[in-house]
């Protein structure tokens, strides 16, 4: 059993909280893994080009080429992206977006596979981890678990941080704020944050030992889409 790991933050992994909870949740599976950062890739989203009908293979030639092989053997994933915009990052959704490859001809690459999402954002990482879950789930994997959490905002480190009065230091500590390293949110600091990350990949580990029984996943993953078709339509 071997799990995907993929960090979407464009940062280095040092300075990336999405990073350090992806490699929390890998480090807690107890299975074998890898973990992949697109930080510096060049992936391109769709091109709507139809070249992936016949074979479930992308024919857009950049740096999800060599991740493919990848994506198809692992047999789980955990997958973070940073929020940008209340959504998340441009590398990150031309990531999964190039996904649409697996779906085709009743492609089952990826069906019933299981998977945990997480979000890292300035104030809060749900929006990115729900977004994750949904591009999941059009893939029927199902996501076992999702972590959110606080990361350091662009504006602790822009150099105007405690004087531009729309940043995230002073709508979250006021217009007095000074910037130290006590008011830079950590994720390694948040006790809570990490042990949610690590039960998640607990949680993930013991769903795969258990066996995981994809075509019954599949089939809960196939009618909860249903679902929420049949209330947005």
């Amino acid at each position: 059993m071997k799990i995907l790991g993929i960090s979407g933050s464009p940062r280095k992994e040092s300075q990336s909280g999405v990073y350090k909870l992806v490699q929390t949740v890998l480090e807690n599976t107890g299975c074998a893994y890898e973990l992949v950062s697109l930080r510096g890739k060049k992936i391109s989203g769709c091109i709507a080009c139809l070249g992936c009908m016949k074979d479930n293979v992308c024919k857009v030639d950049d740096d999800l080429t060599g991740l493919r092989q990848k994506i198809v053997e692992a047999d789980a994933y955990v997958l973070g992206a940073p929020n940008y915009y209340s959504t998340i990052n441009a590398t990150f959704h031309a990531f999964i977006e190039r996904w649409f490859q697996f779906r085709h001809q009743t492609g089952n690459t990826l069906w019933g596979k299981v998977a945990v999402a997480i979000g890292v954002g300035g104030t809060a990482g749900q929006a990115p981890a729900d977004a994750i879950e949904k591009f999941l789930l059009y893939n029927f994997v199902e996501t076992v678990a999702k972590v959110a959490g606080q990361g350091a905002a662009s504006c602790y480190s822009c150099g105007y941080g405690e004087s531009c009065q729309v940043g995230i230091p002073v709508m979250l500590h006021g217009p007095e704020v000074k910037i130290t390293e006590d008011t830079i949110p950590n994720v390694s600091k948040q006790q809570e944050l990490i042990k949610a990350a690590a039960e998640a990949g607990a949680l993930l580990g013991r769903r795969l030992r258990e066996g995981n029984n994809r075509q019954k996943t599949t089939l809960a993953m196939q009618a909860k889409l249903m679902a929420m078709f049949s209330e947005t339509a």
